[in-house]
């Protein structure tokens, strides 16, 4: 009995001994940052003075703050769209390339589609810089060709977000393409057998089959991309600069540019403070929404 007992605190110490580092990485990575953060929140900070205690003037300051409301737009106009986008896009690239094609040729297509999601979001941007370029840029070129003016892509408030998304939609529709495929691959193929013999056509196997057993894999696309949509930075920062004006400026660079730029760390914590409860109540409420439609076998 002696000898069971010392052999599972044994295996459980070693247990803990592995997954210590995610925890210790998570507390000095994470833990500790957002609690640092929330702390200066109520500060007015000065590299040189330190720290002082301004209770909720941060906060209150946010209420009449004109362009963090003009960012918040620009943040969820940009998630909203990429996200059903890169989601719907995803989805049907997903289904036609597993469908009954030659192999050689749908792996070529897959691999062209994924090929985007390797490349880094900032060289990614300094290509697209060119392409959208106004008078020598290859879109406005080919454009000229039919007739249409040259767009300003990149130098226009009516533009330039609406350019942003479709650069992020090229760069990551690959990924979600890439999960939905393992997801359709999971779906034994018994059922649409069985829906066959029942006479469902392909439209209906794809909403009744394919769609209720593929919601997992939805609901995840959805959770990572919705929060990665809502933290974007380098993309913008490199393509527009959050310009003209702040017409593509997101919450995160507004942060990054209060904190680095004009020092105010104080403002700026308490910026990311209400960036990190909007992304912490909207996952815990897709999690909560998700035990409606999400289907687990």
């Amino acid at each position: 009995m002696l000898v069971k007992l010392s052999h599972r605190r044994s295996e459980a110490l070693s247990g803990y001994l592995f997954i210590a580092p995610i925890y210790i990485g998570f507390l000095i990575f994470i833990a500790a940052p957002i609690v640092v953060a929330f702390g200066l929140s109520f500060t007015k900070f000065d590299i040189l003075k330190g720290a002082t205690f301004i209770g909720l003037n941060n906060y209150t300051h946010m209420l009449t703050d004109a362009r963090l409301q003009t960012v918040y737009r620009n943040t969820a106009l940009f998630t909203s769209i990429s996200v059903v986008l890169n989601v719907g896009i995803g989805l049907l690239l997903a289904v036609a390339l597993n469908s009954r094609l030659p192999r050689l040729i749908r792996n070529f297509y897959r691999s062209i589609f994924f090929f985007p999601v390797l490349i880094a979001h900032t060289y990614i941007s300094v290509i697209w810089q060119f392409l959208y370029a106004k008078d020598t840029g290859i879109f406005n070129y080919y454009l000229s060709q039919i007739g249409v003016g040259p767009i300003p892509w990149l130098n226009s408030s009516q533009w330039v977000l609406f350019s942003i998304i479709l650069m992020d939609v090229w760069k990551n529709t690959g990924f979600a393409m890439l999960l939905f495929l393992a997801g359709l691959q999971n779906i034994p193929g018994e059922y649409y057998e069985v829906a066959q013999i029942d006479g469902a056509n392909g439209v209906n196997a794809f909403f009744k089959i394919t769609l209720p057993l593929l919601s997992p894999t939805i609901f995840f696309i959805l959770v990572i991309f919705m929060t990665g949509a809502l933290q974007v930075f380098d993309s913008i920062m490199v393509i527009s600069e959050g310009g003209p004006g702040d017409a593509s400026r997101s919450i995160v660079m507004y942060i990054y540019e209060k904190a680095f730029r004009t020092f105010d760390m104080g403002y700026a914590s308490a910026v990311a403070m209400t960036l990190f409860v909007l992304i912490l109540g909207l996952t815990l409420l897709q999690f909560a929404l998700g035990r409606r439609w999400v289907h687990y076998e």
